[in-house]
């Protein structure tokens, strides 16, 4: 209940950011020995992946990270040949960043290994826990995207 955490384990937030650290830490596990790539690296190659070419202003808004993280992993990424900058004809000052054929490559060979570890994961909770909170997740996100628009 809102308002009811009087200890910081019951505090609700703090339980959703310890959790997504620990999921986060097991699956980046693999890819930070294996492929020698940090979690913001792979969340700029999973956003990739998943949206095809994007500006790192979409990056920022698709991972949540902040502008500097952003910046940070897409330099590493297009140093070791995994992401291609092009110019962005809609906007001069910005440029879009997609998967090269490597960065296709390792994406393919990271993504498999990402999946398998989230299914260890979550096959502690059912199939209709797991729809419950994908739902209440982005009830969540929702909310708090409406209130920093709000404060904007």
């Amino acid at each position: 209940m809102p308002g009811t955490a009087t200890r910081l384990s019951d505090f609700m937030p703090y339980r959703m950011a310890i959790t997504s650290n620990a999921v986060s830490g097991l699956i980046s596990g693999e890819y930070r020995s294996e492929f020698g790539l940090k979690i913001p690296e792979w969340r700029i190659m999973a956003v990739l992946g998943d949206a095809g070419s994007l500006t790192q202003r979409d990056l920022v808004r698709a991972t949540l990270m902040d502008k500097v993280a952003v910046n940070r992993a897409c330099k590493v990424l297009e140093d070791r040949g995994y992401v291609q900058r092009s110019p962005n004809e809609m906007d001069g000052r910005s440029h879009h960043l997609e998967l090269t054929v490597a960065g296709r490559d390792l994406h393919g060979k990271i993504w498999p290994q990402a999946v398998e570890i989230y299914e260890k994961i979550f096959s502690a909770i059912t199939p209709r826990e797991q729809e419950k909170l994908r739902t209440i997740l982005d009830k969540l996100l929702k909310a708090a995207r409406t209130i920093e628009g709000d404060e904007k």
